[in-house]
Parts: C-alpha cells; sequence; structure tokens
C-alpha cells in the first residue's frame, strides 16, 4: 500500500509541475483555457501534497503469527477494549490476538494510558441467560510504548457463595488494587 501511496504522489507532483508550466504558458500568451489550467493545477498540487501527507503518516498493521479474529465489541476510548471470541475459539490463539489487539491500539484520546485489553466470549447460563468468560487479559502502555503480559488467572465468579457477606465482599463496587 505505501508503495502505491508513493507512486502516485511522485505521479501526481510531475503531473502538478507539468500542469503549472503550462499554466505559465496559457497567461503569457492569454490562452482562453487560462482559468480552467490554474483550477486543475492547484487541485492537482493538492492531492500531490495531501497523499505525501498520507504516505508521512501511515503505518501499517501490526501483524502477530497465531492471530484470530475478535471483533472489538467495547472500547471506552480511554483505558478498556473487550474483543468477542467465537464459541470455539482455540486456546492457542488467546495471547497472539491480545497481542495484535493491543498492537493496533492507537494513542488518540487515551492520553498515555494503560488501556487493558481483554478477549472474552459468551457462554449460556441457561434460560435466555448469558454470562461473559474473559479468557485472557493484556496491558498496553501507551506513555511507555509498550505490552504488559498479565499472568493467566481464573476469571469466572465463584460459584458456592455461601452467605449474603461473601456475595457482599465479591460484588463490592469498590475499586481493586
Amino acid at each position: 500500500m505505501s508503495e502505491v501511496i508513493q507512486d502516485v504522489t511522485k505521479w501526481l507532483a510531475w503531473g502538478g509541475s507539468g500542469l503549472g508550466i503550462l499554466t505559465v504558458l496559457a497567461y503569457l500568451f492569454n490562452w482562453g483555457i487560462k482559468f480552467r489550467l490554474t483550477g486543475t493545477t492547484i487541485f492537482t498540487l493538492l492531492l500531490s501534497a495531501s497523499c505525501w501527507a498520507f504516505e508521512q503518516s501511515y503505518t501499517p498493521p501490526f501483524n502477530v503469527e497465531g492471530y484470530k479474529y475478535a471483533p472489538i465489541v467495547y472500547d471506552n476510548g480511554f483505558d478498556l477494549v473487550v474483543a468477542q471470541a467465537s464459541k470455539d475459539f482455540p486456546k492457542e490463539a488467546i495471547k497472539p490476538t491480545l497481542l495484535q489487539i493491543a498492537g493496533n491500539l492507537k494513542g488518540g484520546g487515551r492520553n498515555g494510558a494503560q488501556v487493558k485489553v481483554r478477549l472474552r466470549k459468551i457462554e449460556s447460563a441457561g434460560d435466555g441467560i448469558s454470562k461473559p468468560i474473559i479468557l485472557g487479559e493484556i496491558i498496553n502502555d501507551l506513555k511507555e510504548s509498550k505490552i504488559i503480559e498479565l499472568p493467566d488467572r481464573n476469571y469466572s465468579p465463584s460459584e458456592d457463595l455461601s452467605n449474603e457477606a461473601d456475595l457482599k465482599k465479591n460484588t463490592s463496587l469498590e475499586p481493586y488494587e
């Protein structure tokens, strides 16, 4: 893609230069198409400058071998991105998928945040109810430009909550540290 942009930029610059010479000749010899040539020259040079600016800002996507497509289903625009894995998502593709999603995040309005990238799948809990199962999580530190891999941990909630005190403790809305 970047080679095509480079070629197009060169051709548009040469075309704009040639049209510029024709435009100067049109004004010198008072041709009737001098104003049309002026507009065409300016437009061609503008296209060339735009292609050059795009070429300077273009970065190819980050690719990781073993990645499997997982669409992003939630992005709060600051510090959390969640991707949806299919039901038959292979376990060996979890880490490469997380690395690729984290590597392709752009800073934008994230202001150097540490962005948590999670991969989840949805399992049926019966009677039309489903629950998300987090397969893995990784942190992309945009300020330091590095990806922090988190150790594997059990993300599933405890099923054997025996009393209400345990339930309150595990569902508290206080941030954990």
